[in-house]
């Protein structure tokens, strides 16, 4: 995890460049360079470094010999570079896994070079030989990328945050998401200016990877739950590339759980000397916090509870917005708990790495509304939306609480051929079945001891509620809505139509997120599409505790 940010097109003012690109520091505090790229006269480069992988080696832009004029700023992991330096013979001079997309981008040109890499990832490349720039982000947009392309005034900007496009001079309001899996290609004309030589190209189709061709994985062609914790546990292993010290999220529900297992079972297998450090957050009484220490003595793992009040929630959920870039309401939520224990990880242990369960519940259709889905066709549909959607919602809220803190998330559940591979069975099996959602992952992982029963078969629990006890006026939704209705004036719900006609908001929590969320980034409300809400249901607030019994008439 690191921060990038260009500009292209226009030399800038340097004061305004600097302190634009300053504003990605917490990305990666261990080193920061700002340079202007060797023949681009208009042109500026920034990159704040965390050092996970090759701490000696691993500077960007990143340049290599054989190609000395092409510069690459990218920020993420490539899982299969070594398998592809070894299936190319690419020399590797930099011993970073990054540099493969150089040697790639060289040998079959920037469309093919992305659709190859197998890992998470914003970058862009720049040849200054061929004055061509490339510009692409990961499946599911795991590492975020925020842009700007004025081609009136041949501009083009990067930042892996929005905060640090949001204020420049001029432009800042064109600023918006570069989408998950796309390619956008560009080049300098001899006048300095940045002109696009493609539109947003997609480079791949959630699911629609050949998984038979994974290196280290055969897989069964009659055993479905076979192929699933081989996958699965692949998916785990591959993301083991680290120097720095690893560690897991663990809320005691189904995915953190699993994720958490399999590191342990991979942690050992690889011969880390160190034991995984799991950590788990919650108020007084948390079923969260209760379920995570079961699975935490059952695995060994050096276990951290971090223990928070409603007061020191509802301090934290200006700073979350501001991190979040989002006003999103059950986003906000679920981020102060996890905002908070990024914070303890970061000031109290070691580990710089993270390992989380996002991403399960879009894919295996885990939200508790999945049980009143009308039919498996709607539910195959609703589980790809919100796969398509996840970077705007869940992933960013995971990526933006741990780096807040400098730290690094990586998600195994979405592997892309461990989604590929889910995606592709009947549309029936991965629905709720005998009225359990994830029926076919828990069942992947029944006997075979990995985790105790109770937590295999534990029902979902929202992370923003599982986090507080479930009495009424005790959840935490509910303490966040009593601490905003003293902030926030039926006179300024009544105005709310009229100031934010995108995305109204329609409660005094939804109004307050907006209102903090415009002090930072008036003007932004787009990176929103939509609040988040469950379907097929009538409820009003994205909590799953104020549904009706979802298994009623399941």
């Amino acid at each position: 995890m690191c921060g990038i940010w260009a500009l292209l097109g226009d030399e800038g003012d340097i004061t305004d460049v600097h302190k634009q690109c300053m504003k990605l520091t917490h990305r990666g505090p261990d080193a920061w360079r700002l340079e202007r790229i060797s023949g681009l006269p208009k042109s500026c480069v920034g990159f704040h470094r965390l050092c996970i992988c090759s701490p000696l080696t691993g500077m960007q832009p990143l340049q290599v010999t054989l190609h000395p004029h092409v510069w690459l700023l990218y920020n993420g992991e490539i899982y299969n570079a070594p398998d592809l330096v070894k299936e190319h013979g690419f020399p590797w001079e930099r011993r970073v896994d990054g540099e493969v997309i150089i040697h790639l981008y060289k040998k079959f040109g920037f469309e093919k070079t992305v659709a190859m890499l197998d890992g998470v990832f914003g970058c862009m490349v720049v040849d200054v030989e061929n004055r061509f720039v490339g510009v692409a982000r990961d499946l599911f947009g795991v590492r975020p990328l925020f842009h700007i392309f004025d081609d009136k005034r041949g501009l083009l900007a990067l930042s892996s945050e929005a905060k640090g496009l949001s204020d420049l001079k001029g432009v800042g309001r064109q600023a918006k998401w570069f989408p998950p899996a796309h390619y956008h290609t560009f080049r300098v004309d001899l006048d300095e200016r940045v002109v696009a030589t493609s539109d947003y190209t997609r480079y791949n189709e959630i699911g629609g990877l050949d998984y038979t061709r994974i290196p280290r994985v055969t897989l069964q062609q009659d055993d479905v739950l076979a192929n699933i914790r081989a996958l699965l546990k692949d998916a785990v292993k591959k993301r083991l590339m680290a120097d720095r010290r690893i560690g897991c999220m663990l809320s005691g529900g189904l995915d953190s759980s699993l994720v958490t297992a399999l590191l342990v079972e991979c942690a050992k297998e690889c011969g880390l000397t160190y034991p995984i450090q799991s950590f788990a957050i919650g108020m007084e009484g948390s079923p969260d916090v209760l379920a995570a220490r079961k699975v935490a003595a059952h695995l060994g793992t050096e276990h951290h509870e971090v223990a928070f009040t409603a007061d020191e929630g509802c301090a934290a959920v200006r700073n979350v917005v501001r991190h979040l870039e989002s006003y999103d309401i059950t986003t906000v939520r679920a981020s102060v708990g996890m905002y908070l224990v990024s914070k303890y990880i970061s000031t109290k242990t070691d580990t710089t790495v993270i390992f989380s369960g996002e991403g399960s519940d879009e894919l295996c259709q885990g939200y508790i509304y999945f049980h009143k889905a009308p039919s498996a066709d709607e539910a195959d549909i609703e589980s790809r939306r919100l796969l398509d959607d996840l970077y705007m919602y869940d992933v960013l809220r995971s990526d933006r609480t741990t780096s807040a803190h400098s730290l690094e998330l990586r998600v195994p559940f979405l592997d892309r051929y461990f989604t590929s591979y889910i995606l592709s069975l009947d549309k029936e099996s991965r629905r709720p079945q005998k009225n359990i959602e994830k029926y076919l992952l828990r069942s992947a992982f029944a006997d075979t001891g990995l985790l105790p029963d109770e937590i295999l078969w534990r029902p979902k629990e929202a992370f923003s509620d599982g986090v507080s006890v479930a009495k009424k006026g005790q959840s935490w939704f509910e303490l966040l809505q009593l601490y905003v209705a003293e902030r926030v004036s039926d006179d300024d719900m009544a105005s709310a139509a009229q100031l934010y006609p995108h995305n109204t908001p329609k409660s005094k929590e939804a109004l307050y997120y907006r209102q903090v969320f415009e002090e930072y980034y008036s003007g932004l409300s787009h990176f929103i599409p939509y609040f988040w809400m469950p379907r097929w249901t009538n409820a009003t607030d994205p909590s799953a505790r104020v549904l009706s019994h979802y298994k009623d008439s399941a």
